[in-house]
């Protein structure tokens, strides 16, 4: 499947809630320890918890996440294709509270005060760190679609942050006729998860070949290319033949508004109509890192490579979606792996440990259809003062059938190792 190196090499680190209402009672409590707060319970803030909880003993660490439930964006598109449940989606906080003693707060980071040192929560409580880490992942951009807000996205999803959004397009595409067109509207870099749109396309045109033959698929594109196109497009070719279009930006120019009323997009030069219409704005950092100023003008927020501390305010961390990550692209697997050198880093300022060497991968596998997955793995290091990739290894288009379904095995063990050590 693989050339130059394997996922082995690369993977080494696979290796009770408490309400606000209690903050008081456990803000009080070890006050000599240093404290540690990680704001986002996903893929980069679970691990960064998890990992310093195993390697700062002595630490006091607070994990917010509003969710008592986190449903994992990645493999979400299988869901939508009815090839995984939600329920297998979906992780709880309670490992990472009892096993690692960590306290998680079920309650929404409102701001934060990088010159006192607080977090104030929706609920009015207010919680001290000597360091923070934000795992807040994106928002999207204000205004950037005419028409596209939160009412609008509950008639044309984005799902893009999984969850209810997720169960909606799924309701949506078991609504549709058969004949009927799908519409996705896909980002311009950067965007979290470069394959997924194009995955997503793919497993609909899976559920479509199986339930409603004769519906369309129709992709706008705000890019005049995509990651992994070739073996994308050739996916396309083979399983769904006649069923998938591909639109680039060059064609169809800008995506620029919606109209909830009719499910129409327009772009800059026609309009297109919808009987389910699946739109993914342009996306930022999420407003809780826009609000401290952790973000640039860019908006997404630059860090330290080596430490993922921001450039801009001392003594906060990012990991993930929300950062400028130099050659690493917005996946979990890169926020896990980025959450993990982080823990270490403050576990080092914070404790005198030693701080081991830096190791940054990406891995991950994208469906083409039911019975044919792709893998990549990246390693990754500082060059400069950049994350620059290493070594890369992709599948090839001249994979066997035979690799492919070796793929689609391998990527349950995948998931059920990752989220574990996500999650615990």
């Amino acid at each position: 499947m693989k050339t130059g190196c394997t996922r082995r090499a690369f993977g080494g680190g696979l290796a009770g809630a408490l309400c606000s209402a209690c903050v008081p009672a456990f803000a009080a409590e070890r006050r000599s320890a240093p404290r540690v707060a990680v704001i986002g319970g996903g893929a980069g803030g679970a691990t960064v918890a998890r990992y310093l909880a195993m390697v700062g003993k002595t630490l006091n660490i607070t994990l917010i996440e509003p969710k008592q439930r986190y449903t994992t964006c990645f493999f979400s598109n299988l869901y939508l294709a009815g090839l995984r449940s939600f329920d297998s989606l979906t992780h709880g906080y309670k490992a990472l509270s009892e096993r690692y003693g960590i306290h998680v707060i079920h309650d929404r980071a409102a701001a934060i005060d990088p010159a006192a040192k607080t977090i104030r929560l929706t609920s009015g409580a207010s919680i001290p760190y000597d360091r923070l880490v934000l795992a807040p992942g994106i928002a999207f951009r204000d205004g950037a679609i005419a028409g596209y807000d939160e009412a609008a996205a509950e008639i044309m999803p984005h799902a893009w942050m999984a969850g209810p959004q997720t169960k909606l397009l799924r309701r949506q595409l078991e609504a549709m006729p058969n004949g009927g067109m799908f519409v996705l509207a896909a980002p311009a870099d950067p965007y979290r998860c470069p394959p997924g749109p194009y995955e997503r396309a793919s497993l609909v045109a899976a559920y479509f070949k199986q339930h409603k033959p004769r519906s369309k698929i129709l992709i706008l594109d705000a890019k005049d290319n995509f990651f992994e196109q070739d073996l994308f497009q050739d996916a396309w070719n083979r399983h769904y033949p006649g069923m998938i279009e591909w639109l680039p930006a060059q064609f169809i120019g800008a995506i620029e508004a919606v109209d909830v009323k009719d499910r129409s997009i327009r772009t800059a030069t026609q309009v297109f109509k919808a009987d389910t219409a699946n739109v993914i704005p342009p996306q930022m950092a999420a407003s809780v890192a826009q609000q401290a100023g952790l973000a640039d003008k860019t908006g997404w927020c630059p860090i330290d490579p080596v430490t993922f501390e921001s450039t801009l305010q001392r003594d906060i961390h990012l990991v993930g979606d929300a950062i400028i990550p130099g050659d690493m692209p917005k996946s979990a697997f890169s926020a896990n792996s980025q959450g993990k050198a982080c823990a270490f880093a403050i576990a080092a300022a914070l404790t005198g440990a030693d701080s081991p060497q830096q190791f940054l991968f990406n891995t991950c596998f994208t469906f083409l259809a039911p019975d044919d997955a792709v893998s990549d793995a990246i390693s990754f290091r500082n060059v400069g003062g950049k994350i620059s990739i290493e070594e890369i290894a992709f599948s090839k288009l001249d994979d066997s059938a035979a690799i492919r379904a070796r793929a689609v095995r391998e990527s349950n063990g995948w998931y059920d190792a990752f989220s574990r050590d996500i999650f615990g």
